[in-house]
């Protein structure tokens, strides 16, 4: 999972030769949708597909547990509308540069369904569902701020045949929100994509506090475990490395380090 603003074709680049030939790519709140052209063509001469779009929002802080509910995703009723129509025109450029799908995080959807931030997030999730489905997209939202069983009932409520999961087993951890392994088999029938990232549970006694992020294979995730859960419910789709919070020379470090580790599992559990 790689971020556009920088230039395209070096992006590309440094990715291919990698070896890495797929992979979603986050559109930050504040990057100019126009350059976007530019990356269609970028991605076409380098014959890389990107899987699907990642929607981000200006103002978004991901400090801790608190900061996070006032700022993420559709939760915050002053940016809420402001960011449904930013994620149309997201939808859209998807179409443009052959995306099959867009994902993001809702914010913490809360946990009484008759509350009117849950009604008015459960409506705008129901909007953006349609207008992906005219293109012909999925639409999927990110694991991580809330239990499995919690999120799969706001799924079921939404009721869009098109809307599924991005499950990122870190999530679940950084945000002390249950077992990923065990979350991976709740929400399997919904699940369209993965991220293979690693993290560290948040530190005891500290409600608030979210955990660290660690480099693929450093955390408490377990991706032995993880990828023979994903050979278990049948996942067929690409494996999606997201690292953040690095450097740039940092980052293509622990990727490289990352598909080692993925080809390494990969071959002993087959």
């Amino acid at each position: 999972m790689f971020w556009a603003g920088d230039d395209p074709s070096k992006t590309l680049a440094n990715l291919t030769r990698l070896g890495i030939r797929c992979g979603q790519l986050g559109i930050p709140g504040d990057l100019d949708l126009n350059c976007l052209p530019q990356w269609r063509s970028a991605l076409q001469a380098a014959n890389f597909t990107v899987t699907s779009i990642v929607v981000a929002y200006t103002g978004e802080d991901y400090s801790d547990i608190p900061t996070v509910e006032r700022t993420v995703g559709f939760i915050p009723p002053a940016t809420r509308d402001a960011r449904e129509q930013r994620t149309y025109q997201v939808i859209e450029a998807a179409a443009q540069i052959g995306a099959r799908g867009v994902s993001l995080h809702v914010g913490f959807v809360p946990e009484d369904s008759h509350h009117p931030d849950y009604l008015a997030m459960r409506d705008l999730v129901r909007r953006l569902c349609d207008s992906a489905a005219k293109r012909k997209q999925t639409f999927a939202l990110e694991t991580g701020q809330e239990s499995a069983p919690a999120l799969l009932d706001f799924i079921r409520d939404v009721d869009r045949a098109n809307l599924g999961i991005n499950f990122d087993p870190a999530n679940m951890i950084l945000y002390g929100t249950g077992d990923p392994i065990e979350a991976l088999g709740i929400l399997a029938p919904r699940v369209l994509s993965v991220h293979c990232k690693d993290g560290d549970w948040p530190p005891p006694g500290h409600p608030t506090a979210l955990g660290k992020e660690q480099p693929l294979g450093k955390g408490a995730v377990g991706m032995e475990r993880f990828v023979s859960k994903l050979q278990e419910i049948g996942y067929k789709g690409p494996l999606t490395i997201e690292r953040e919070g690095t450097d740039a020379a940092q980052w293509l470090v622990d990727i490289e380090s990352g598909i080692r580790l993925l080809e390494n599992l990969k071959r002993s559990l087959s």
